[in-house]
């Protein structure tokens, strides 16, 4: 196996060295009682609604009402306000007969949320069709193809639009670059789109900007730097989620502080809803051995999954779950062939060959892996589920390379990983 070694030495060392310390509550503390107005929010949406009462062929109103019910989702993570922004989009795309590039766009970036990634495709290809606004369509044909593991189809589309002073193209190139292995090659190309945002002074995409490139950042080791951006990102929006949640991060698998890490989650779960913080919970009490914490957070997380507005967007995690802590391996082998038919990325094909090699069926896993997975991601988690595969299957070798991978990639994993990279 020929592995994509993004962690060179400098990087090891600065992350296992004597500084274990980056965070400090005084930076952050003021952000932890920020929540976001929800029912300001909400309020926003409602003036659409009166409007559309009083004048209901007015269809454009549909589609600003539906931006409102999308910026509470984003605002909170309340799956209801997703599905009603799709269902406002689609009566505008059908009242419009699909002639409005722009509607189409928006229920295909909806759909992509909902991880609904064929459906979005279709709506693209008459978007690009009817010829209007064509690089933006082709920007999110890269997107949807890269989703859905047609990775010839999206190289194409990116050298479509190819523009070095473009922020669109720039961040799709780091995705790219990251999705072929070269992390310094993302960060280079995430450092640009974030010039670029910062002379904008464009909030969103500074924003947007900092947080993916903290999580690119904390990749490589650069834990200092990852910290600075996400504060930055909170200093724009104290009341997102996403940038607390990466300090969580920070301060549980680099500092090993899990009760600073699930304060702050704690505090984010007070205005925004998502089953995967339940599964970040879940991983502090595994570490910190409190099985009833573990236990209480596997629950909560089944409880919010079976809400059917989720559809697909949460199979991967369900997969891990049903392996890792339910131990039903038939389940997961089932959400893992959906995901596979649906979405048949190497990502999607490491979690049927997890399922199998969790259900003992070693010699599937194996074959599964050298066919669909193996040098097609760089992915750690992807990486630890082969080498425990490669050492079932007797590939001594093999998982000797992948586990110094493994090593240089602990703090993406977590820390509840580094026992069990140990025993391989």
């Amino acid at each position: 196996m020929i592995l994509k070694k993004t962690f060179p030495l400098i990087v090891l060392l600065l992350m296992f060295g004597c500084k274990n310390t980056v965070t400090n509550s005084k930076d952050y503390s003021q952000y932890l009682s920020e929540k976001a107005d929800k029912s300001a929010l909400i309020a926003n949406a409602q003036q659409w609604t009166d409007k559309l009462n009083k004048n209901p062929n007015q269809y454009p109103y549909l589609v600003k009402r539906a931006a409102a019910y999308t910026s509470i989702f984003d605002a909170t993570g309340d799956i209801e306000f997703l599905i009603k922004a799709e269902n406002d989009l689609k009566q505008a795309v059908e009242v419009t007969k699909g002639k409005t590039t722009s509607y189409l766009k928006s229920l295909a970036s909806n759909y992509i949320s909902q991880h609904r990634f064929n459906e979005a495709l279709q709506l693209l290809k008459q978007a690009e069709q009817n010829g209007d606004n064509l690089i933006g369509t082709k920007k999110m044909l890269f997107d949807v193809y890269l989703e859905l593991g047609n990775y010839l189809m999206a190289e194409s589309y990116l050298k479509s639009f190819k523009n070095t002073s473009d922020f669109d193209y720039l961040i799709r190139l780091a995705k790219w670059e990251d999705h072929k292995g070269n992390l310094e090659g993302a960060i280079a190309q995430m450092e640009k789109a974030k010039t670029i945002a910062e002379a904008s002074n464009l909030k969103g995409l500074k924003q947007w900007s900092y947080t993916n490139l903290a999580d690119f950042y904390g990749h490589a080791g650069k834990i200092e730097e990852s910290y600075n951006l996400y504060l930055k990102a909170l200093k724009l929006d104290p009341t997102d989620a996403y940038a607390k949640k990466g300090i969580a991060w920070i301060a549980f698998s680099y500092e090993k502080k899990p009760n600073t890490a699930l304060k702050i989650i704690d505090s984010i779960t007070t205005y925004y809803t998502a089953p995967d913080y339940e599964l970040f919970k879940a991983e502090i009490a595994d570490f910190t051995e409190n099985l009833e914490m573990k236990n209480k957070a596997i629950a909560d997380y089944n409880y919010m999954v079976r809400n059917k507005n989720y559809g697909d967007m949460y199979n991967a995690y369900n997969v891990l779950v049903y392996t890792e802590d339910m131990l039903l391996p038939e389940r997961a082998i089932e959400i893992a062939k959906t995901e596979v038919e649906k979405r048949p990325t190497p990502q999607s094909y490491d979690l049927l060959a997890w399922s199998y090699f969790k259900k003992g069926d070693v010699e599937k896993a194996n074959a599964i892996i050298e066919k669909y997975v193996e040098g097609n991601t760089f992915e750690p988690n992807v990486l630890y589920h082969i080498a425990e595969i490669y050492k079932a299957a007797g590939k001594t070798d093999q998982v000797l390379d992948l586990k110094s991978e493994l090593v240089a990639s602990l703090y993406e994993l977590g820390p509840t990983m580094k026992s069990k990279i140990n025993e391989l």
